[in-house]
């Protein structure tokens, strides 16, 4: 693999984290994120800062914007920025075969010459069979049906933005979400799902899959000492290659950290396994955090996870349990995680309260590990659907401006009804970026050359999103009818 042109720094060296803005030659300021930290007091808990709010958006009101590609106007945006489709479902991969459905989580692994790699999760049950490289379970059911979720790969021309291609590369897995980008350039992707399928000839489910730019080094192995749960998205900290996850199940779901036997930062390093712990807080048993408030400030520190493959029970998977009875902390749904320049931020997509009071049904927040001091601290709480509505995946973007893709049914706002993707100011306000306008006729389909069906998808989960390690492209997911975006424009007037 080439290295990438006009830098010295290898591929490996340029996806850690902040080494990418030192790579992109972009100047080295004071991120968002570190600002909202210094200025948010660091309150103990029980002594919240100030409620969060939505603002203006530094970047301007949005309105829609046509698609480069199709012509049709897809997304609201602010003034001065564009975009271009790729990979719509349906499309022909490189095999011939279209592209599976349902996108969800999606990374940036590699630049090779002028060429951006995106790895992209299909979050998928049973159907046909991925024919990647790598399956992990080939098992035919009783109906006909295949594990039919798994990982495609993009490449992506920098220079006339555009897609190349699309192609496979990991099959034979169920419901891959999210995952997470990996230091050394390879995607971790994740199922969420503890289903046991060796009743019928298959093979249990809910693992953490390791997939590479080349597909024909996939291995398809779980990487079982990650734990068996309901994965959401996992995030590795550079400095140590320890990895932190979160767990997806409504109000049973501690945050993890799995500690490998191979640090080594190489592919195939978290295959050899490692040990399984989760966060509890110091001083007091099993914690349920589903009320934040910003500032809120917990130490925290790690028990053991001793059978990370446990079986669940219930609804409840085998780590939860073990997490619960030694003390740990839960979140109510813990989703979108990455790590930046030190730290770790943590998405609570149902964080707070419902309209009947009821906790853990909330509109979501957004936390904040340091890993050093091993403090948990609440940036972000959302109180209502126009503020953040149920965020989900998140990204961070060179210069440290956080993202966060919706996925609450869409929100009324000043600008119409629809998914968002939401950012963070520098004070901890939400602000609208984006947002879901995807409203298509027969004949809008037809002369685009696309296969979904007509409809009104405005209220469809935004996930995936992520940036190229020079900062100038944000890639992101509409997840039905199924749809990968690149948007670019003046980031400098914002925090991205």
């Amino acid at each position: 693999m080439s290295a990438v042109s006009n830098s010295g720094l290898s591929r490996r060296v340029l996806l850690k984290g902040g080494a990418a803005v030192l790579a992109a030659g972009l100047s080295p300021v004071v991120s968002a994120l570190q600002s909202l930290a210094s200025n948010q007091s660091g309150n103990q808990s029980g002594s919240p800062a100030t409620a969060s709010r939505r603002s203006a958006s530094p970047y301007g009101p949005i309105a829609p914007v046509n698609d480069e590609v199709t012509g049709l106007p897809l997304l609201q945006l602010p003034a001065g920025f564009s975009y271009a489709t790729l990979s719509w479902v349906g499309d022909l991969m490189s095999d011939g075969k279209p592209v599976p459905e349902r996108l969800d989580g999606m990374g940036v692994v590699a630049l090779e010459d002028n060429e951006i790699i995106l790895i992209r999760n299909h979050e998928v049950g049973t159907g046909t069979l991925i024919s990647a490289p790598a399956c992990y379970n080939k098992a035919v059911r009783a109906d006909g049906s295949y594990a039919a979720g798994g990982n495609t790969t993009i490449r992506f021309s920098r220079q006339a933005k555009r897609e190349i291609s699309t192609s496979p590369s990991l099959g034979g897995t169920l419901v891959n979400c999210a995952g997470g980008v990996t230091p050394w350039g390879t995607w971790l992707s994740c199922e969420e799902t503890t289903i046991d399928l060796t009743a019928e000839g298959g093979l249990k489910h809910g693992y953490v899959f390791e997939v590479r730019v080349d597909a024909a080094q996939t291995t398809g192995m779980p990487i079982v000492d990650m734990g068996r749960f309901k994965h959401e998205a996992v995030a590795i900290d550079p400095r140590d290659s320890v990895a932190y996850l979160t767990e997806d199940s409504r109000n049973r779901s501690p945050l993890y950290r799995f500690i490998p036997r191979d640090d080594s930062q190489t592919p195939g390093a978290l295959e050899k396994g490692g040990r399984l712990q989760a966060a509890k807080i110091v001083g007091r048993g099993y914690t349920e955090l589903f009320t934040p408030m910003p500032g809120e400030t917990h130490q925290i520190e790690w028990v053991d996870i001793a059978n990370p493959d446990m079986d669940p029970d219930g609804d409840a998977s085998g780590p939860f349990l073990q997490a619960r009875d030694a003390g740990a902390l839960s979140l109510s749904r813990g989703e979108g995680i990455v790590y930046h320049e030190g730290m770790v931020y943590i998405v609570d997509t149902s964080a707070g309260l419902n309209e009947e009071g009821l906790a853990g049904f909330g509109d979501g927040a957004v936390w904040m590990l340091d890993p050093v001091s091993d403090s948990l601290r609440c940036l972000f709480a959302s109180t209502n659907p126009t503020m953040a509505n149920n965020p989900d995946n998140i990204a961070i973007s060179p210069r440290g401006g956080l993202m966060m893709c919706e996925d609450g049914g869409g929100a009324e706002d000043e600008f119409g009804f629809g998914e968002r993707i939401m950012g963070l100011t520098t004070t901890g306000e939400s602000y609208i970026f984006a947002k879901n306008n995807i409203v298509l006729t027969a004949e809008q389909i037809a002369a685009a050359g696309k296969h979904c069906d007509p409809g009104d998808y405005r209220d469809r989960e935004i996930a995936g999103v992520c940036f190229d390690p020079q900062g100038e492209i944000m890639f992101v997911n509409i997840q039905i009818p199924g749809i990968t975006f690149a948007i670019w424009g003046p980031w400098q007037q914002g925090p991205v």
